[in-house]
Parts: structure tokens; C-alpha cells; sequence
């Protein structure tokens, strides 16, 4: 069996949610891999490393469904690749700390939907407000408890 790892969806993922997964990755020797359709400037850490995609839709998405495996934790805000890794039996943490579950992500897809179609009509603007110090802190803790999960098995 190998050991469990940290796929980041890095396009979209923001610096100081990085940020903190490279102190995860240098505290603790998990491995983390953000995947990337640009290049990434990331810190000199031995289980850190960068994969580097072709531009395209979906085109990151994909490698992180064709890596991931049972265990690993895979951070993003995409709900679609959240819910095909946690098919895949991984786990699935946005960086706002939202901790998406099998539970969870039937409702949060049937509401991606739903928003999608009111943005196309016109009747919703905008994008997610910024990241808070309280989503910064709800991420960290469920990292923390995963790494931790991972340290006692």
C-alpha cells in the first residue's frame, strides 16, 4: 500500500491555502503534487512537485481523477472533481475548509447546477467573496485531522 498524498487542483487554489500546504508537506513528509495548466513558482521541498497540464478545460481536473487513489486528499473548489474523487475513494477538502462528503456532494452539485443556470439567465453576478481568516482556519483544522488520520493508520 503507499502512503497517502495531496493532489491540489493549484490553478485556482489560493496562495495562502498553498502556503499552508507546504508547511503541511515540509512539517509533516506527506507528499503534495499541485496540478497546473501555468507554471508555479513553489518552495525547494523534497515531497513537493509540480505537474504541469496542457491548457484546456477540464484538462487538470483529469489528471487528478487519473492520480488519485483511495486515502489521498484532494483540495479543491471544483465540486464536479471533488465528487469523482471521492468516487475513487479519496477525500475532498475546498479551500475554505469545506470538507465535501458522499453525504454532501449530491446537494452541493444539484446547487452547482442550479447556479449555473442562474448565472447564464442574468440573474446572479459575481464570484465567491474572498477567503476569510475563518476559512483559512477551517482548512487548516480539517488538513490537520486528515494528516493526522493518515499518521494513525
Amino acid at each position: 500500500m503507499t502512503a497517502a498524498c495531496i493532489w491540489v487542483d493549484a490553478d485556482a487554489c489560493p496562495n495562502v491555502v498553498k502556503d499552508i500546504l507546504y508547511r503541511a508537506a515540509e512539517r509533516t513528509g506527506v507528499a503534495v503534487t499541485l496540478v497546473a495548466n501555468q507554471a508555479l513558482s513553489v518552495p525547494r521541498i523534497a515531497n513537493l512537485k509540480v505537474v504541469r497540464v496542457a491548457s484546456g478545460f477540464d484538462v487538470a481536473d483529469n489528471e487528478i481523477v487519473k492520480r488519485a487513489a483511495p486515502g489521498d486528499l484532494v483540495i479543491t473548489a471544483d465540486i464536479p472533481l471533488a465528487a469523482e474523487a471521492i468516487a475513487k475513494g479519496a477525500d475532498a477538502l475546498n479551500p475554505r475548509g469545506e470538507r465535501y462528503s458522499a453525504d454532501t456532494i449530491r446537494g452541493l452539485l444539484t446547487m452547482r447546477d442550479f447556479m449555473d443556470t442562474m448565472r447564464s439567465s442574468g440573474n446572479v453576478g459575481g464570484g465567491p467573496p474572498p477567503l476569510t481568516q475563518a476559512d483559512r482556519k477551517a482548512f487548516a483544522a480539517h488538513l490537520d485531522a486528515w494528516l493526522a488520520r493518515r499518521k494513525s493508520t
